[in-house]
């Protein structure tokens, strides 16, 4: 099938050039998608800017594997899809990139201009694709003109670095894609962002005095903490404050520091460390029941919270002081402001960390054991892609301890499935030289097992660990739980080693967890990707 403008005609010196070299000059190299009939004149311009084209199976897929390498990276991960059904098929990677607070740029082409809502039978026709993109995310503009999609992108990159990053999705109609750009060249330069900005002084000021005077200081730390860098353990050791963090914000500080609570706030002990203390100081966190797990955060003692968004201030914790800033800001600004302090007391965090260790061993522990044993075996610096597995929130955020930020590629708010295995890719994408490893449950794996295939096309080496439990394990417990049969949750698996060569995968079969390590070296040995199964 042919788009509405024929190939011979379409200028090379198009719009989707401008886009793309907008997309280059800041810094982006790698996008993720499927090419399809309408967006090709995105396509056109990859190789010529040296961007390399990940082409998954599922756009959804395309979704997770730039979100896996936008952690990576630390930009925002692009998504190119084309009209209609593509568009659609990324919507859940989308809305998981709201849920969770990630930067994605979007990139779909759309009907030409004045075909719009027209039902007259066009290639891909859908009734308003930016209205339903709109609906999930709140950013998605349909452009009329090359140079409003330009400054789209320049308005993305700025939204990222000084608000709460979330997905941004530009529909470029057809016409406008493959028309021949009116963009000068000095537009397309990437711009520079700034410095991040920080909270109010008197604010800064109140909150310090605070602190100043607490004598059991507690920081709870969400996924807004990670671009703190080093920032936020030196706070922590000024104040000698335990560091307890959400899933989103594991690795905020080395989780083998003795400050270090790690990201356990779903446990009742670390609960009750944060509503005990005098100050507590919650950073980039929504405080949400999916974090809490049914528990609750009522500190005693003065909270004082710092976010880039306002209106997080106020979401499920109301504060003594407010900090409306980013943290990579704020937390300096805290820092001078304390100069000199000298805590009275150093806490002896030993016993807690042992209660809160048998508080999550106790939920699960088969999966504390496999987590422990891929501690003892894996660099330190792993990347570990889980899932809304068991295995992920049951085993790794409590017996993997990470080192630095974006260490655990998860989602642990909106929870989707089918996330680990392109997250992998796209981390690996990002940096093929840092041990990169799927762990992921394979109710989840199944979500996603086309991925294989491009995991081998991208031949990145990759091991995959696949828990297998039989299908849905947590919601045949739910079910159990409230008397019922399990019913749609014991699930027929596949042959799953013959399944991952057939994709071209090296595959290995655990039947014993004394095995394991030693699979698991050999797997790290293994050029381009792997599958390890391990029965539970």
């Amino acid at each position: 099938m042919t788009s509405s403008i024929q190939s011979s005609s379409i200028p090379t010196n198009n719009v989707g050039l401008a886009v793309m070299t907008t997309l280059r000059n800041y810094g982006i190299d790698a996008i993720f998608g499927i090419p399809g009939t309408h967006n090709l004149e995105f396509y056109r311009h990859l190789e010529p800017l040296g961007i390399r084209p990940v082409t998954t199976r599922h756009e959804q897929g395309a979704g997770y594997g730039s979100d896996g390498w936008s952690q990576i990276k630390g930009l925002p991960g692009v998504v190119i899809t084309t009209s209609g059904p593509g568009l659609l098929n990324a919507m859940s990677a989308a809305a998981t990139s709201y849920c969770e607070s990630r930067p994605m740029i979007i990139l779909s082409p759309g009907a030409p201009r004045g075909s719009e809502f027209s039902d007259i039978g066009l290639l891909h026709e859908t009734k308003d694709p930016t209205g339903a993109v709109r609906a999930l995310i709140g950013r998605s503009t349909r452009v009329s003109s090359g140079s409003e999609a330009v400054e789209l992108i320049h308005e993305a990159f700025a939204f990222f670095a000084h608000g709460r990053p979330r997905p941004v999705h530009i529909e470029v109609p057809l016409d406008v894609l493959e028309a021949a750009s009116d963009v000068e060249p000095s537009a397309l330069e990437a711009r520079p962002l700034g410095a991040p900005k920080g909270a109010a002084d008197d604010a800064v000021a109140t909150a310090a005095d605070i602190l100043r005077r607490a004598s059991n200081p507690v920081i709870l730390a969400g996924g807004g903490s990670l671009g703190t860098g080093g920032t936020l353990l030196e706070l922590a050791e000024l104040l000698r404050a335990p560091v307890v963090t959400t899933i989103n914000g594991k690795g905020a500080i080395p989780e083998t520091h003795p400050l270090s609570i790690g990201s356990e706030i779903r446990l009742a002990a670390a609960q009750d460390l944060c509503n005990s203390s005098d100050a507590l100081l919650v950073i980039g966190s929504k405080v949400g029941e999916s974090e809490l797990w049914g528990g609750k955060i009522v500190p005693q003692g003065n909270c004082i919270r710092i976010d880039i968004d306002h209106s997080q201030l106020e979401c499920n914790l109301s504060p003594d002081v407010e900090l409306l800033g980013n943290a990579a800001a704020v937390v300096p600004q805290l820092l001078v402001a304390l100069a000199g302090h000298v805590p009275a007391v150093t806490p002896d965090l030993a016993p807690l960390r042992l209660e809160l260790r048998e508080e999550a061993r106790s939920m699960a522990p088969v999966l504390a054991q496999i987590n422990e044993i891929l501690a003892g075996v894996l660099p330190a610096d792993t990347v570990i892609a889980g899932d809304s597995s068991q295995i992920t929130y049951f085993g790794t955020t409590s017996f993997f301890p990470m080192q630095q930020p974006h260490q655990l590629l998860y989602t642990p708010a909106y929870a989707t499935l089918g996330y680990g295995l392109p997250a992998a890719i796209g981390a690996k994408v990002a940096d093929p030289d840092r041990p990169v490893v799927g762990l992921i449950g394979d109710g989840a794996l199944m979500f996603a097992v086309q991925e294989f295939i491009t995991a081998v096309e991208q031949g990145v080496d990759l091991p995959i660990i696949c828990i297998n439990n039989g299908g849905y394990g947590e919601i045949r417990q739910n079910m159990e739980d409230r008397d019922l049969v399990p019913v749609g949750v014991n699930l027929t698996q596949p042959d799953w080693v013959r399944l991952a060569e057939g994709f071209g995968l090296t595959a290995f079969n655990v039947e014993s967890l004394d095995k394991l390590a030693g699979v698991v070296t050999e797997a790290l040995a293994v050029k381009g990707p792997s599958l390890i199964h391990v029965s539970i």
